[in-house]
């Protein structure tokens, strides 16, 4: 059905922020930093700088379950980046993601620090550092690897398309919501049709695709993002739900969600994370003022 409000693109078009919407206070179509602002450092060699968005928690969650694993060197400090209020525009932040978006990640066991950006990147990037999570088997490697960009590739038709249009727009725009609607279902399709002969997304063992891919289609599967399970009839893909909810008990899973999350019940929410204590004792519910 055609929109009612038609709109026909000028001949060069302009910035107009009182058009941007729910995120109008941090889009702007230029890049750089808009003020100083030195990033923080812990004690760690690894500082990971998120927040508990899909694409942050990807990081955590490998982070926690490399230290599962037994790989001490991934000790981290977890800094969170308010996005809402444009931390990611600072200019230290810029210095290790020139392209302001979480998460971002600094190794500094080196001589040199080196800067991660891209989740995906990130992923990859610890895999190899680690020799975890990522097939050493060239076939079963390029297998990961496959489902791997298929999530940096696919997903941004769910976040920036169909979560854009069916939550943030200004305005329901039922073209806009048809579109990316029908493309996520045939992305749950893709996936659920690799789930139902395979455990694991890229095959019979636990990899960064898994980690990559479940925050995203994962929630989407739980009934746990944009509310549109019941929109998008999650439920018919069983075996992606099945897949969800067997990652969701990983207890290294548990604790990564938690890692610079600012939203949800109090006990599940550490803003920084700095030892793995902190899981225990320093949630929003235990740093709370006692009434």
């Amino acid at each position: 059905m055609p929109e009612s409000n038609t709109y026909t693109p000028p001949k060069i078009w302009t910035w107009d922020k009182a058009n941007g919407g729910h995120f109008a206070n941090i889009n702007r179509p230029i890049a750089g930093a808009t003020h100083e602002k030195t990033l923080p450092r812990g004690k760690h060699p690894l500082q990971l700088y998120s927040l508990a968005t899909p694409n942050g928690v990807k990081v955590s969650v490998m982070l926690e379950e490399l230290l599962a694993l037994g790989h001490s060197g991934a000790e981290y400090d977890a800094w969170l980046i308010r996005i809402n209020e444009g931390d990611q525009f600072g200019s230290g932040f810029i210095e290790v993601n020139p392209n302001s978006k979480i998460p971002a990640l600094l190794d500094c066991s080196g001589p040199q620090p080196v800067r991660v950006f891209e989740s995906g990147s990130i992923l990859l990037y610890l895999a190899e550092k680690f020799g975890a999570l990522l097939p050493t088997d060239p076939v079963r490697r390029a297998e990961c690897l496959s489902w791997l960009f298929w999530q940096m590739g696919s997903t941004p038709f769910l976040g920036g398309g169909f979560g854009h249009f069916y939550v943030y727009a200004p305005s329901k725009i039922e073209y806009a919501i048809d579109r990316f609607a029908m493309e996520v279902k045939r992305q749950l399709d893709v996936l659920n049709r690799r789930l139902a002969e395979n455990p694991y997304v890229a095959g019979n063992e636990y990899t960064i695709a898994d980690i990559a891919i479940w925050p995203w289609y994962g929630a989407l599967a739980r009934g746990q993002l944009y509310e549109a399970g019941e929109f998008l009839q999650v439920k018919d893909y069983t075996h992606v739900v099945r897949w969800a909810d067997e990652i969701a008990e990983r207890p290294a899973v548990h604790r990564g969600r938690m890692v610079n999350r600012v939203s949800g019940p109090l006990d599940s929410q550490l803003h920084e994370r700095h030892d793995a204590s902190d899981f225990a004792n320093r949630t929003q519910d235990k740093l709370q003022p006692q009434s």
